[in-house]
């Protein structure tokens, strides 16, 4: 074959009605004429392939341009023979421009021949095909593009070497490729549909796919929504290769037979169509054929196995679709105008499933104009049940809590970030984890760029199951998600028991009327979920008997409180209260046990929080955001599953008055002993302050105790805390020793709370300190052993970072103006990701100094580097960056010995770019790069205090799991998507290993990546590879990606 590469169409594929011609030959008349493509031509005429030769289907007298492009339009498979002279002809130029039109455009084949010419002659034009083309741009400047595009696209494609067939036996050559040509047009006449639209680019991947002929045995799984043609592909295939096999079946319906007749009758049903009586002999059969089989016996052919690879069904475009639609609605199969704008928004209805276009043509194919306009008008308020009943078939196979769980995501979570909806999924007892990978499985579910979506059918249909046999009851309905069913219920008697509701999600509009409602959560007993946007009849939650509620989120309320005194709701997980601007007082938290996540997000007039809220022993995550007036906060040290605790812009709980900063300072030193007689006594000397245990939080007054009484414990890990009883002092040693994340940005912290004394929270992984306004970060005094990332962004007063724990892998320091050093660096071994822009006062040579000690970390070897520097290039890359936004490096032979990986630098001015890494084995000489030379002084001149450098490694021991080791590779193309060519420079640079021959064994074990704090959403990585198992690797790179703003 000349191409390892299989380039399949996108567009559709159209019926053979619509083909005049089987083939269609373009070739270089004076080349092979009378020679291989007469001889060609002779052979697929014998073998009934009617083929299109211009002399001999030509009428005389017809002019031959125009000819020939319609020809081309009406010939299912086009057979390019390009020889030597074959570029010489600006006619064969664009007869082959216009065959690569037709491929894109109406699905047609190509398969090209290379006879007596090398493909990468073509592919690259070089020798004759270059001296053609160099006369050509002197004579047809206007179309070389086009034509030298059509080259490289056809030349990409998997054909034939003559010299390369039969030993170069040239007839013999000529018979097998007609074979294969043959073959091509058995899958037309041997389908049951011999119409079926797109089928012929679908099958070229699963061919691929399939590698039939390798001696393995291959188990594909082609997956895809319901009704999208799996079983339609499935059945192409087996017509397209069940001669090659001694024994085949097809079985459909599988699950529906084995509940009726149980899977042995399956399986002996499957043994006799391949000759064999009983399931003995069956297992007798395979071991013999194939000894090394991978099949489990008894049920060899039933039983789920592990397949080799996931083929995605593709949807039909619009074209396709269209075309599909119009072979069950017209039967003239022609576009009335009248029918245009209806064919559109039924095929938009559809969205290029195959089910609902087949179904829907079907029904309106003998139906007059007024009656499609009926039918749609219908559908878009009532889905067509046929099609419904059709898709429900994947939701009844599922588990009852999976069925519950994906009725969730289709009526409130489609379109919204996974992680935020798992959470709530979560706290509803679903256990989305599992549930949403069966969902995904039975492609009733995606997830793409961390957003759940499906089929606009697939969520129709799940409505139409809420709905069930009430579609006009929506109190009847276990979930209400439309702000009219909202007002529909709450318009009812005050009487109207609501016992089937679950979960409510409600946006306020100011057209709704809601004040003189009755509240619509008195009167249900299993809600579970209430979202409410905006205000609503008041009160909301006063005598709401509601002990199933798992889940609260209110937004833009002008409540005071939620409800008075203590209430329990022994269920609820998750309280988020966003924006409510008159809120005063929390609820009391003791009715809350189960709490697991509190939010709360700008309420400006709160001042304090319930002192109860000490007592959530459950409390995982606590956010408190945007609540400028918060003044008091209670003890939280006991709260010990708490593992993310954020204080956003609250800079009261932090400040100390003048008269709290000279008390503080008069305060002495206590030993707390087990009596606490001498805090007592102190204590009842100064009543307006209370003690709290340094160690444990806990607040006594009069005999005071500690909860810590061990006497084995060192007495100045007791010390009290005294604090003016109306402040609001916060330490980190009120903070619980298991925090895991902690977020206290814009906090106006200053030196006298970061350094006042030493903070210890062993278990720390991620602080966030942005916006604060301290000058210096001094972790001798701050004892994370475990701190994986820092954010000091915005930080404009802090001047220096020193002493950073040996395991913090992400440093953020966008904005500190005042920056001078981060201290010394070279015990940070697992550091990978260091952001410092705008204007500092950092050594020039910084960015050389963090560069190189990173390399000598551990990522050199195995772990990515991401650097982002402003306006400094390492030294390293100054002479050898390229202007213009791609560059590509030629790797030597001994790559993969010589070299641990490579670096990239880019240049630009841009703030947030997409770069592109490839590596592969195909080389692009095209690419023509100019060598910047100019030094950094000039570089700075010309770029401004914009510029900005991303410095970025890729080290070969990160990608041990993935085809590098195919040696074959012998280029590094690196490309960044929005760039100014003309403002962006770039370098690429391979790094020797440390020690020569230290080459990475494929068995070694990977340095534990967990310590490089990779936790970053899939959406949003630095770093993410797409491993192509036949051609290359590539990897993006978005350098602020993961960039941390809150915790939250």
């Amino acid at each position: 074959m000349a191409s390892s590469s299989l380039a399949s169409p996108s567009a559709p594929a159209l019926s053979s009605k619509w083909w005049k011609y089987d083939v269609f030959l373009s070739f270089r008349g004076e080349d092979t004429r009378n020679t291989f493509v007469g001889h060609l031509y002779s052979a697929l005429e014998q073998e009934g392939i009617y083929t299109y030769k211009d002399e001999e289907t030509l009428p005389r007298g017809e002019s031959i341009h125009p000819s020939l492009m319609k020809a081309i339009e009406e010939s299912q498979i086009a057979i390019i023979v390009f020889s030597k002279n074959y570029c010489d002809s600006s006619w064969c130029l664009d007869e082959l421009a216009h065959i690569m039109k037709c491929r894109d455009t109406r699905s047609q084949i190509v398969m090209p021949i290379f006879y007596d010419v090398d493909p990468s002659e073509v592919r690259k034009q070089k020798r004759k095909y270059g001296e053609a083309f160099a006369k050509h741009e002197l004579e047809n400047k206007t179309k070389v593009e086009s034509w030298r595009k059509a080259l490289v696209d056809a030349s990409n494609i998997s054909g034939w070497e003559p010299k390369h067939i039969a030993n170069g036996d040239e007839s013999k050559g000529i018979k097998q490729i007609v074979g294969e040509i043959s073959h091509k047009f058995h899958l037309v006449t041997s389908s049951a549909d011999e119409n079926l639209i797109g089928m012929e680019a679908r099958l070229q991947g699963l061919t691929s796919e399939l590698q039939v002929g390798s001696g393995s045995v291959r188990m594909i799984g082609i997956w895809g929504v319901g009704g999208g043609g799996k079983t339609t592909l499935a059945s192409s295939i087996y017509d397209e290769i069940c001669r090659q096999f001694d024994g085949c079946c097809f079985v459909q319906n599988i699950r529906e037979e084995s509940k009726r007749y149980g899977l042995g009758k399956l399986e002996g049903d499957i043994l006799s169509k391949m000759g064999v009586d009983k399931v003995g002999g069956g297992r007798c059969m395979i071991k013999e054929r194939k000894p090394n089989n991978n099949y489990n016996p008894g049920y060899a052919l039933l039983t789920a196995h592990k397949v080799n690879a996931i083929h995605n069904i593709r949807l039909l475009n619009s074209d396709e679709a269209i075309k599909l639609f119009f072979k069950h609605a017209p039967q003239d199969y022609r576009l009335v105008e009248d029918y245009e704008q209806l064919s559109k928004e039924v095929v938009s209805y559809a969205s290029g499933l195959p089910l609902a276009l087949t179904i829907l043509g079907s029904f309106l194919c003998d139906k007059d104009i007024n009656e499609w306009k009926s039918a749609l008008a219908r559908l878009k308020e009532i889905p067509d049940n046929d099609i419904l009943e059709k898709l429900k078939v994947s939701f009844d196979g599922l588990k009852p809590v999976e069925k519950e769980l994906f009725l969730d995501i289709a009526c409130f979570f489609r379109l919204e970030e996974k992680d935020k909806a798992m959470e709530i999924l979560d706290a509803c007892g679903f256990h989305p984890v599992i549930g949403v990978k069966v969902l995904i499985q039975k492609a009733l579910i995606t997830i793409s760029y961390g957003v759940f979506d499906m089929h606009d059918l697939v969520q129709e249909m799940a409505h139409y199951i809420v709905r069930g046999e009430h579609p006009n009851n929506p109190e009847k309905h276990s979930r209400i998600w439309k702000a009219e069913d909202v007002l529909r219920i709450c318009a009812m008697d005050a009487t109207t028991e609501l016992d089937m509701i679950q979960a409510i999600t409600f946006n306020y509009n100011k057209d709704y009327l809601l004040q003189d409602l009755p509240p619509i959560v008195a009167n249900t007993k299993h809600l579970r979920r209430i979202d409410w946007h905006g205000d609503f009849a008041s009160p909301l939650l006063t005598n709401f008997p509601q002990r199933t509620l798992c889940h609260l989120s209110l937004r833009n309320s002008s409540q005071k409180q939620l409800w008075e005194g203590y209430k329990l709701l022994p269920n609820l997980k998750t309280i988020e209260l966003w924006d409510l601007d008159n809120l005063i007082m929390t609820p009391d938290f003791e009715g809350l046990p189960n709490l697991e996540r509190f939010i709360l997000y700008g309420s400006r007039c709160l001042e304090e929080i319930h002192p109860s809220i000490g007592c959530l022993e459950r409390l995982v995550l606590l956010h408190i955001s945007g609540c400028r007036s918060l003044k008091r906060f209670p003890p939280i040290s006991r709260l010990k599953k708490l593992e993310t605790l954020s204080f956003i812009g609250c800079p009261k709980l932090f400040k100390l008055s003048t008269i709290q900063q000279q008390n503080m300072e008069k305060l002495p030193h206590f030993l707390l002993d087990n009596s606490g007689d001498e805090v007592a006594s102190y204590v009842e000397s100064i009543p307006n302050f209370f003690v709290n245990c340094w160690r444990c939080g806990c607040s006594k007054f009069g005999g005071v105790k500690c909860c810590l009484e061990d006497p084995s414990l060192p007495h100045n890990n007791m010390k009290p805390c005294l604090c003016d009883s109306n402040m609001n002092h916060i330490g980190f040693r009120f903070f619980p020793k298991d925090l895991r994340k902690l977020d206290l940005s814009y906090c106006d912290m200053g030196d006298e709370h970061i350094s006042s004394s030493v903070w210890e929270l062993h278990n720390l992984k991620t602080l966030n300190l942005l916006g604060n306004a301290f000058s210096r970060l001094n972790f001798h005094l701050l004892r994370f052993p475990q701190l994986k990332c820092l954010n000091v962004s915005q930080c404009k007063g802090l001047v220096e970072l020193s002493e950073l724990p040996s395991s913090i892998a992400v440093v953020l320091a966008d904005g500190c103006s005042s920056l001078e050093t981060f201290g010394d660096i070279s015990n940070c071994k697992w550091l990978w990701k260091v952001l410092v822009l705008e204007s500092n006062k950092l050594s020039p040579l910084y960015g050389d100094i963090l560069l190189d000690s990173m390399l000598q970390g551990n990522a050199g070897e195995d772990y990515f580097i991401s650097i982002i520097l402003q306006h400094q290039i390492p030294n390293r890359f100054v002479g050898w960056l390229f202007r213009g936004n791609k560059f590509t490096l030629h790797l030597p032979k001994d790559w993969y010995d010589e070299f641990c990986g490579f670096l990239i630098c880019f240049v630009d001015t841009l703030t947030n770019p997409d770069i592109n890494i490839v590596i592969k084995q195909e080389v692009d000489d095209d690419i023509l790069f100019e060598i910047w030379k100019e030094s950094t002084e000039i570089v700075e001149h010309v770029y401004g205090d914009q510029t900005k450098t991303y410095v970025g490694y890729v080290p070969f021991g990160s990608l041990r799991h993935t085809t590098l080791s195919n040696l074959s590779y012998n280029m590094i193309s690196v490309s960044m998507e929005v760039g100014h060519v003309n403002e962006t420079c770039v370098g690429v640079e391979l790094v020797p290993r440390k020690s020569k021959g230290d080459r990475p064994q494929t068995t070694k074990v990977a340095t534990n990546s967990s310590e490089f704090w990779d936790e970053e959403d899939y959406g949003s990585k630095t770093f993410t590879i797409q491993d192509d198992p036949k051609s290359s690797i590539h990897i993006i790179w978005r350098p602020l990606n993961g960039i941390m703003t809150t915790s939250y």
